[in-house]
């Protein structure tokens, strides 16, 4: 892959804590917060490495000016190959205990580094997942975006076949992260990091997913990806039920009930999705499906996708009444405490 160096790039040292890649596309109207809010960390012995995926804005000259003023940042330049190539290249050449990603266009709270430096240690973490969202729903958990992924470089480099997929997107983190949960057990959480999202009209998956044909074409590709590593690790005995778990949802959960589909789409990814999981419930007992929502269960089970819709918003409905009856009970309990309690509990059920 072309590219050159900046002229402040420095040899990596097995002393740094973090490695914060940072890919860039496009990006000078935010990438002076996003790396501003890394350098502004309580935690100090970071490195950020700025890869530029070729962008034709001013990103560049950003990204200069702060290698110039600051020997932990260095960059790099390449033609444009998409996120997952930047990503990957930022990886071969960090040199930190941990890595993190950060989205350009997004940023840190200042003790986002900190809190999960030591919360990694603490749990001896292979994988650490970040963010009050995600960490309550370690169990069963199947993927995770990029900004709730810290991750050791030791385990990465043990699998060095699990980067991520390049020609893919959306759905690249997703598999990427669901990979590397399927070989570890070391997974922990820090819910006390706190990562900034910025919304805005030139997200790149907004463009993406709004571009219902590129993503369909991509699904068998999302497919392929993960036969492949299935069958090179031979997981499917231990590990099918967290596969169709992330069949539940990014396929199902994040393309067929979130995006804009026309019916011929929605049909086609049905019998995409339903066709893969029937290879795969052989596998898992009648315990395990108690783990997969009732929702996609249905899903799977039916020949013609077309009466879905119908099921799924009556479930919803019943599923809001379910919530208000339970809140109604609460309200009776005497104990504030047990009340406040089993409030947070109901919440957490119904946001699964």
């Amino acid at each position: 892959m072309s590219g050159e160096l900046s002229p402040g790039q420095s040899e990596h040292h097995s002393a740094i804590g973090i490695s914060v890649i940072i890919p860039i596309y496009n990006m000078g109207k935010f990438l002076s917060q996003a790396i501003d809010s890394v350098l502004r960390q309580s935690f100090r012995n970071f490195e950020i490495l700025l890869i530029d995926d070729g962008s034709n804005d001013d990103s560049a000259s950003i990204c200069l000016g702060y290698v110039s003023s600051d020997p932990r940042i260095t960059y790099y330049y390449q033609n444009n190959s998409g996120v997952s190539a930047a990503r990957n290249v930022g990886l071969s050449r960090a040199g930190g205990k941990y890595v993190y990603f950060l989205d350009s266009d997004d940023s840190l709270d200042k003790n986002f580094l900190q809190t999960s430096f030591d919360a990694a240690e603490n749990q001896n973490s292979d994988i650490l997942i970040v963010g009050p969202y995600h960490s309550k729903r370690l169990s069963g958990l199947a993927a995770v975006p990029t900004c709730a992924q810290f991750l050791k470089r030791e385990f990465l480099e043990k699998h060095p076949d699990i980067r991520f997929p390049e020609n893919i997107q959306p759905c690249e983190d997703g598999l990427f992260s669901h990979q590397l949960l399927a070989l570890t057990s070391a997974v922990g959480t820090n819910p006390d990091g706190i990562y900034f999202y910025r919304q805005h009209e030139s997200q790149n998956h907004r463009i993406i997913n709004s571009n219902t044909e590129g993503v369909m074409k991509q699904v068998p590709a999302w497919i392929a990806i993960l036969r492949n590593f299935y069958r090179h690790y031979d997981l499917l005995g231990t590990h099918a039920l967290h596969l169709i778990l992330f069949m539940e949802h990014e396929p199902f959960g994040l393309r067929y009930l979130s995006m804009d589909l026309t019916d011929q789409q929605k049909s086609q990814l049905h019998q995409i999705i339903k066709s893969y999981v029937a290879e795969l419930m052989p596998y898992i007992g009648e315990d395990q499906k108690k783990l997969i929502s009732r929702p996609f269960l249905h899903f799977v089970s039916i020949e013609d996708s077309s009466d879905f819709q119908v099921y799924y918003e009556r479930y919803v409905k019943k599923e809001k009444m379910k919530m208000r009856l339970y809140f109604f009970l609460i309200k009776c309990i005497p104990l504030k405490r047990l009340r406040k309690d089993m409030r947070k509990a109901m919440r957490e059920k119904f946001e699964r």
